[in-house]
This record gives structure tokens, C-alpha cells and sequence, in this order.
């Protein structure tokens, strides 16, 4: 018995040291996952860090590419297209004006009743329209004939509570968010279709004329006398309400640009002559890129099994499409180097699966034990039970992709006010107008409207862009400027585009 029970304990000594032997390896290799991800974290980290002088640089790179692309055609990266908007709203505007709103599946019919400068905006009316699934890739005359009678339908119910008749002519502002090149304020040529349109037979036409003749042909006295995009609406609807805004960016889906500039710093176009001695450029600002931009490899990926590789670099790395594919990629990259949520390769393998308004809810979680991060695990990647030191890590990739998309924009928005003058430096061009005025060391309020989702909603977007923006300009010079959060630039602004163009004050934009 003393024998055998020597051996029984013996075995139980040699069993517990075998199972202490599988926990240590297990902690062991659990350290090692855990450490092989964390190292995927400052990766990341340092492949996104946006120092202050790194994006100083941003900075001087957009102002020079800005200037670039003013000095010739195809000279940058920026296209800065003429606009040949020379003024914009500034509240004295009397009148009943339309808008029409056509930027993706569903479009926007408008009214706006204004009342010049004591009463200002004294009523609008807007109504929403999806757009059949079969008309996006009809033809040119399903689509606008579609449209013009939602128009005409739409000025019919109005006019009968109103004291408009529906025989005098009104005047359209039309925003049309799709690349086009400028023939004028109120015409455009149509350059490719985006947002999943494919009407062929519009493509090198003239899209206000195509809206014109529909409206013809529906029996609507009504004339385009402004055609623009949302940013240049956004424009408007600033300048409106602040006479000191001189910029405005969209940062939503997408992202772009639009400022004014002076006609004499538009070389490529000389002999250009503007009544106000201005003219709105649209950046078309997504297309920027620099080497200076801190890339990673996730934006190397994303841009290679992007539609449209090598273009849009900027966009791709600050805007709401693609924020949230790049926070799956990175996820998908921690999975791949450990179990830390479990074998979920295939939901984290799918493309936008993770969208930038799930990113934002999660990276806004306060709650102690994130609950809004597991649930969105949960429901969205089908990841269950992910512990608590996991859902932070999740957070904390959230945080370094949004803050250098912030940050990264508001160099941007910096490098704007570089080229005009009003940053507080020397500027990349001279900031002094003709005949020796404004001096770029005088500095003067200076207002950018912000238009789009990621601004309006994303809270820490917001707040990082805001602070980054001090903090290249300067405790001296941040004061002068404000960003502000505007709505419904491509609707309200393009009417009031329509009344500050109206037909009292066309050709005004001529070349001498």
C-alpha cells in the first residue's frame, strides 16, 4: 500500500505539473496573441501620427497644388474648376426662387420665399422624390422629363396657397453633384456619371439645357440661372447669413472644396473679368495628394481594390465612405494575428461592412463596459462575447483612424487659408488686392462653412478637426477664424445662387 500509494502520488504531482506546464503555455501564447495584436496597434499609431509639422507640410502642400492648378489646366492634382459664380448671396435678395437638387437616388424640389434684408429667409418648402431604380440608367429624356413634371407638379400646389402664377417665368437654381465643366454660372457640361448613373447619352451635354427643354416640353415657365454643386451652395447659404465667409468644405460621404478666389490669381484663365473681381473655385479637393499624407498599408489595400485606384487619395482618407473600411481592415489584421474575436474572419473579411456612422457610435461609447461596442459587434460582425479589454482596443482604433482623418482635413481647410492670405502668414500667393489693399499681416475675421454627416455628427470628427485647426494656425491667429456647421447648402443655397444670379444680374463673368 506505502508503494502504491508513493506512485498515486507521484502521478498526481507529475499530472498537476503537466496541467500547470498546459496553463503557463496556454498564458504564454495567449501574451504572445495579445502582444501581436497590441503590436498591430502601434503600428498603426505611428502610421497615422499627424504631427504638428507634418501637417504644416500638409498645409504648404495644398497651397502650392492649389496654385498649381490655377496656373494651368491639368497642373495639379486639384482640378480647381472655374464656377463663374462671381457673387454670392449677402441677404438684400427679394423674391420667390426654386431650387432642384439632384446629387444621388433621390433628389429635392425647393421653394424659398425671401425677403431681402430685415426679413431674410421668410419661408421655404422642401419635398424629397426618390428617383426609379429604372430611370438612373435610362436615357437622357426618361430622366429629365421625370423631373421636370415632379418640378411642375411641385410649383402647382405651391401656386395655389401663394401669389406666384404659375405663367410667369421663375427662376432655378440647379445643383447637380456630378463632375461637370463649367460653361458659365448657369451651364455645365456633363463629364461622367457617379453614384451608380450611367445615362449615356448625357455624358458631353449640357445638363441645364437637358433640364430646360424638359421643362419645356411639361409646359414650366421656369429658367436655370445658376447651376452648382452642393459645396458651392454651401458657399452661398454661408456668405448669406456671414458675409464673412470666404470657404466651404463638404466632409460627409464624400469631401471637396470650394473658396473665393481672386480672377487676377487665375492664370489659365487670363483676360477673365468678374464684377465683384472674385470668382468661386470648386477644389474638387478629394483627388489631393502629397507625400506628406501619412499613408498605410490599409489605404494602400484600400485603394488598390478601390473602382478607381490612384485617384481620390485625399477622399479615401478622410471621408465618411471609407473611415469605417479601414477601421474593418485593421480588425481584420488583428484577427488574422490571434483569436481576439474568435474565428470571425469571414464577417470582418466583407467590404464596408463596418460603415463610418457604426464607427462613430462606437468610438462615442461612454458607457463603462461599452456596451454600444459589443452591441454593434454583435449585430453587425456576428462577434459574440468579446471582453471588455477587446471592445477598448476596438475604440482605440476607431480613435487614431477619426483623428487623422480630422486633422488631416482641417490641414486642408488651413491650406485654404494659406492661399488666400488668411492663415496670418505670407500665403502661398500674395494676399493683397489690387491696388495695394488688404495686407496678409492685417488679419480679418475669416468664416468656413462645413457641411455633411461627419462634421454635423461624428462628435469626436468634430472636435478633432476644431482643435487641430488652432493648433496649426496659432493661439494669435485661430481667433479670426470660424468653422461653421451649416445645412442644407445644396438645397436652400442653390436658390439663393438662383436669386444672386437671377436675370437682373446676368453676365457679370466675361473675358476681355
Amino acid at each position: 500500500m506505502g508503494k502504491l500509494g508513493l506512485g498515486l502520488a507521484v502521478g498526481c504531482a507529475i499530472a498537476s505539473c503537466a496541467i500547470a506546464a498546459i496553463l503557463v503555455s496556454r498564458r504564454v501564447k495567449g501574451r504572445r496573441k495579445w502582444n501581436r495584436v497590441v503590436g498591430v496597434l502601434k503600428e498603426l499609431e505611428e502610421g497615422c501620427s499627424t504631427s504638428i509639422g507634418r501637417l504644416r507640410q500638409v498645409v504648404d502642400a495644398m497651397a502650392v497644388e492649389m496654385h498649381a492648378g490655377l496656373a494651368s489646366e491639368g497642373g495639379s492634382k486639384l482640378k480647381m474648376l472655374l464656377t463663374y459664380i462671381d457673387s454670392l448671396p449677402d441677404g438684400n435678395e427679394k423674391g420667390t426662387y426654386y431650387a432642384l437638387d439632384l446629387g444621388g437616388t433621390n433628389f429635392r424640389v425647393l421653394k424659398v420665399q425671401l425677403g431681402g434684408k430685415r426679413s431674410r429667409i421668410v419661408r421655404h418648402k422642401v419635398e424629397r422624390q426618390p428617383i426609379p431604380p429604372h430611370l438612373i440608367t435610362s436615357t437622357s429624356e426618361e430622366l429629365f422629363d421625370f423631373i421636370a413634371l415632379t418640378l411642375k407638379q411641385f410649383v402647382e400646389r405651391e401656386t395655389n396657397s401663394s401669389d406666384l402664377p404659375l405663367d410667369k417665368k421663375s427662376e432655378l437654381g440647379f445643383t447637380f453633384s456630378f463632375p461637370v465643366r463649367q460653361l458659365s454660372a448657369s451651364s455645365g457640361i456633363l463629364i461622367k456619371w457617379t453614384k451608380g448613373f450611367f445615362i449615356e447619352d448625357v455624358i458631353g451635354e449640357d445638363v441645364s439645357e437637358c433640364l430646360q427643354q424638359a421643362m419645356v416640353k411639361k409646359g414650366l415657365d421656369m429658367q436655370v440661372v445658376a447651376l452648382v454643386n452642393d459645396t458651392v451652395g454651401t458657399l452661398a447659404l454661408g456668405h448669406y447669413h456671414d458675409a464673412d465667409t470666404v470657404a466651404a468644405v463638404i466632409i460627409g460621404t464624400g469631401t471637396n472644396a470650394c473658396y473665393v478666389e481672386r480672377t487676377e490669381a487665375i492664370i489659365k484663365c487670363q483676360g477673365l473679368l468678374t464684377n465683384s473681381g472674385g470668382m468661386v473655385v470648386n477644389m474638387e479637393w478629394g483627388n489631393f495628394w502629397s507625400s506628406h499624407l501619412p499613408r498605410t498599408s490599409y489605404d494602400i489595400d484600400l485603394d488598390a481594390e478601390s473602382p478607381n485606384p490612384y485617384d481620390q487619395g485625399f477622399e479615401k482618407m478622410i471621408s465618411g465612405m471609407y473611415l469605417g473600411d479601414i477601421v474593418r481592415r485593421v480588425l481584420l489584421r488583428m484577427a488574422q494575428e490571434s483569436d481576439i474575436f474568435g474565428d470571425v474572419a469571414s464577417s470582418l473579411s466583407v467590404p464596408f461592412i463596418l460603415r463610418t456612422p457604426l464607427i462613430a457610435a462606437m468610438h462615442d461609447d461612454n458607457s463603462p463596459d461599452l456596451r454600444e461596442v459589443d452591441r454593434i459587434l454583435k449585430e453587425t460582425l456576428q462577434i459574440q462575447e468579446v471582453p471588455l479589454k477587446a471592445r477598448k482596443l476596438v475604440v482605440r482604433v476607431c480613435d487614431v483612424v477619426t483623428h487623422r482623418a480630422a486633422r488631416l482635413a482641417a490641414a486642408g481647410i488651413v491650406g485654404i487659408l494659406k492661399k488666400i492670405g488668411r492663415d496670418g502668414s505670407s500665403g502661398s500667393t500674395s494676399g493683397r488686392t489690387k491696388g495695394g489693399g488688404e495686407s496678409t499681416n492685417k488679419m480679418r475675421r475669416t468664416v468656413v462653412a462645413i457641411e455633411g454627416g461627419l462634421f454635423a455628427s461624428y462628435t469626436m470628427f468634430r472636435e478633432y478637426l476644431n482643435e487641430a485647426v488652432a493648433e496649426i494656425l496659432g493661439e494669435e491667429i485661430a481667433p479670426y477664424v470660424v468653422l461653421r456647421a451649416s445645412e442644407d447648402g445644396s438645397g436652400i443655397g442653390a436658390a439663393l445662387l438662383a436669386a444672386s444670379h437671377s436675370s437682373s444680374n446676368v453676365d457679370n463673368v466675361r473675358l476681355s
